[in-house]
């Protein structure tokens, strides 16, 4: 029993020490790149009713929830997913407002992942949302704020992958394959398998174009030319048709903003999270293994809860992101800042005394009294391990 109230639960991890400075310091720098976009900070509880994430939402499923009961016997469940707590308070607090809102967040979510995925069952989460805007103009933004998050953690090599849930839904739409077929296709695509995806198309005896236009499954990095030859065969299409023209409208704006070259286009992408209508895209680097940022458009998401508005965002896992930076070798640079006042007993008033006047000016004292065990020598050993600014002594 004395060992096991030492750990933690499997899944989720103290963080502690430098480590935690140096995630502070990352969500800190992540909000000001999207307080600079004019996005306000908001938050939501850690746990909500379990509507909120339920079936009809389109969120996590069930059986990854953690759920518990309050008092009065309501189920309960720790956030999966911060988004849908963000379009209900949207939605309770901004019912009759028109203009756009812009909100921006970090907090923690939990998703009782199995144990053999090896995932986080706790991990934090900073992101934006954009409600109350459809146009492709919106979509631009939210993309070029996710490439300047990734620049400004220090990520110079990533890319932005785009696609569109209509491209995929309108290839089902126009080839008729069947419930059990269209869900085999999602299967295959969620694990990458586009040769599965071919043998299945080669076999169902659909025409010339939309044999071509589900080869495009297969191009992960998806160009403007072979963009305006997909639209060509896609005309008699026009599910596929639109989320094509939506795809070079973005390229046209991203070119604006100047980061068309960290973003690719890729028809297959499919999302767990079943609320996105449009734009989807995902965030990849090298030292993580899954996307350290997913987001996309969910432009029915807020009628669950009463308010008909459009919306698009994006959550960057803090955790992952930590670790592709430090499997790059890109370190968050520490400052401690904080000076340790060391001092005998005869001088204890005189530290304090200077220690009040410099935490008024906004300076970080943290006391230190030396004894027979942690002597000056000590102190200012475990100083520089610690990377303390200054060493003052009262003896």
């Amino acid at each position: 029993m004395g060992n096991q109230l030492l750990h933690t639960p499997e899944g989720v991890r103290d963080i502690y020490s430098d480590e935690c400075e140096r995630k502070s310091i990352l969500e800190k720098k992540i909000n000001t790149i999207l307080k600079s976009f004019g996005y306000h900070l908001i938050q939501t509880p850690t746990f909500e009713f379990f509507d909120i994430f339920g079936k009809e939402i389109g969120t996590t499923p069930s059986k990854d929830l953690y759920k518990f009961f309050d008092r009065e016997g309501n189920t309960l469940v720790l956030r999966p997913d911060i988004t849908p707590s963000i379009a209900r308070c949207a939605s309770k607090y901004y019912m009759e407002d028109e203009l756009p809102i812009r909100f921006c967040y970090t907090g923690n979510t939990f998703i009782n992942n199995s144990s053999y995925q090896g995932l986080l069952k706790e991990s934090t989460q900073s992101g934006a949302e954009y409600i109350g805007d459809a146009s492709v103009e919106a979509d631009a933004e939210m993309i070029a704020l996710t490439v300047q998050l990734l620049l400004g953690a220090g990520l110079k090599e990533f890319q932005v992958s785009v696609g569109h849930v209509d491209f995929l839904n309108g290839l089902f739409e126009a080839a008729s394959l069947g419930e059990e077929t269209e869900n085999q296709i999602r299967d295959l695509l969620l694990n990458r398998n586009f040769y599965g995806v071919e043998d299945i198309i080669a076999h169902a005896g659909l025409n010339e174009n939309l044999t071509w236009l589900f080869g495009l499954l297969k191009d992960v990095m998806l160009t403007k030319v072979k963009l305006q030859e997909a639209r060509t065969r896609a005309q008699d299409y026009p599910k596929i048709d639109g989320a094509l023209q939506r795809l070079e409208q973005l390229e046209d704006l991203l070119r604006i903003y100047k980061v068309e070259q960290y973003v690719f286009y890729e028809m297959a992408m499919v999302s767990g999270l079943h609320y996105y209508t449009g734009i989807i895209f995902s965030g990849y680097t090298f030292g993580s293994g899954e996307a350290v940022v997913r987001g996309g458009r969910y432009d029915h998401l807020l009628r669950h809860f009463g308010k008909d508005a459009p919306a698009i965002g994006f959550a960057v896992t803090i955790e992952k992101l930590m670790n592709a930076l430090q499997r790059q070798n890109i370190r968050i640079p520490l400052e401690n800042r904080t000076k340790w006042f060391v001092y005998t007993p005869e001088r204890h008033t005189d530290a304090i005394r200077d220690a009040i006047v410099l935490r008024r000016e906004g300076e970080n004292v943290e006391m230190m009294p030396i004894t027979e065990t942690n002597t000056e020598e000590t102190y200012r050993r475990y100083a520089e391990q610690f990377h303390v600014q200054d060493v003052i002594l009262y003896l």
